[in-house]
């Protein structure tokens, strides 16, 4: 599954730590989802479209292999 996050955070000019604050999470955590390492649960992703002010599509996608 792609990912938008280290775009949007650029854009919102926040940090891996201060989204991880945001959504309750490690910035560990963070930094899994943007490498796509880690999938977020739904509850998860949704936290960080709101944060991004976008709908959970727009931020993540699927891919093929998925």
């Amino acid at each position: 599954m792609k990912n938008t996050i280290r775009i949007e955070r650029a854009i919102l000019n926040i940090t891996q730590a201060e989204l991880a604050e945001k959504v309750s999470v490690s910035r560990q955590t963070i930094n899994a989802i943007e490498s796509q390492k880690y999938v977020p649960s739904t509850v998860l992703a949704l936290k960080i479209a709101r944060v991004f002010d976008k709908k959970v599509d727009e931020i993540f996608t699927l891919e093929e292999n998925d």
